[in-house]
């Protein structure tokens, strides 16, 4: 007999938008119904609730299985990003942010917040190492990657890529075979990637839900914070403080890199913009929750 499908309606589609939010500030509209009934189509695929008959069945586990949980927080989290995506960032980190880090020979400490499937953070790393040798640092170099998709969290800590360089371009510096393992050459030139161990050596991964009242971290810890792509996905409200908690755990003067549709809403007095959605902390104020 053929397993019936999860269909939603008004009252299930309001349900899992509040549970939703309630569980990871994920805000979704009406609008995106169709994509709440295909992210539902795929859960209900998923091993772990063959045994779940219904919509209602599964937002009951929701709230008290942990394992339920996280599928349903993994198939509605997106996850989009590229090696070296929005390089204006990174040219701005070797032309500015790490040349005063790297000549003093300091800890360099950088939080990527919002890591997915890690090409991200790997970026990150490879600027910082080619920093190092044009800079003559012994700097050493840690680098914090967070995600709430358990998913993506493992295939970071893998770190094998695809690489199309007619789609992806990536900055003229990268020497590919430095960073990377190319495993294979692809038709039209596709390389497929791993990540070297001398990158993955200095990321470390853990899971974190941006919308938790706190973050694991120190006031004034972070010389750079990443946080590209993601606050598009939270309530107005929700992203200030998001971007107050941020602030909070950034040095005086460091960075913080906001994707390019982002912004930083109402804390325009705490930071000075720099263009391109490079923001440097102005301000030793700790900002309380909004």
């Amino acid at each position: 007999m053929k397993e019936q499908t999860w269909k939603l309606d008004s009252r299930t589609l309001r349900q899992i938008q509040d549970v939703l939010y309630e569980i990871c500030g994920i805000y979704l509209t009406d609008t995106r119904q169709t994509m709440i009934q295909n992210r539902i189509n795929a859960l209900q695929k998923e091993s772990i609730c063959h045994n779940i008959k219904t919509l209602d069945d599964l937002l009951l586990l929701v709230k008290t299985n942990t394992q339920i949980r996280q599928a349903f927080i993994n198939n509605f989290t997106t996850n989009k990003t590229d090696l070296f995506r929005e390089a204006y960032h990174f040219n701005d980190m070797l032309n500015r942010t790490l040349i005063p880090l790297l000549r003093s020979n300091s800890m360099v400490k950088i939080f990527c917040s919002a890591s997915s499937s890690g090409e991200e953070p790997y970026s990150i790393a490879a600027t910082c190492l080619y920093a190092k040798t044009l800079y003559n640092s012994s700097s050493p170099i840690k680098i914090i990657a967070t995600d709430i998709d358990t998913g993506m969290l493992e295939l970071a800590k893998k770190g094998e890529y695809l690489l199309d360089s007619r789609l992806n371009k990536i900055p003229d510096w990268v020497e590919i075979d430095k960073y990377f393992d190319i495993l294979k050459t692809l038709p039209q030139g596709v390389l497929s990637l791993r990540v070297k161990s001398i990158l993955k050596s200095m990321v470390t991964f853990q899971q974190l839900n941006l919308f938790n009242k706190s973050y694991p971290f120190s006031a004034n810890e972070f010389d750079m914070v990443f946080c590209r792509n993601v606050l598009i996905y939270f309530k107005p409200k929700d992203q200030e403080n998001i971007l107050a908690k941020l602030h909070n755990v950034l040095k005086l003067g460091g960075t913080l890199y906001l994707g390019h549709s982002e912004d930083i809403l109402g804390l325009g007095t705490y930071f000075e913009r720099l263009g391109n959605k490079i923001f440097v902390k102005n301000s030793e104020t700790t900002i309380s929750m909004l």
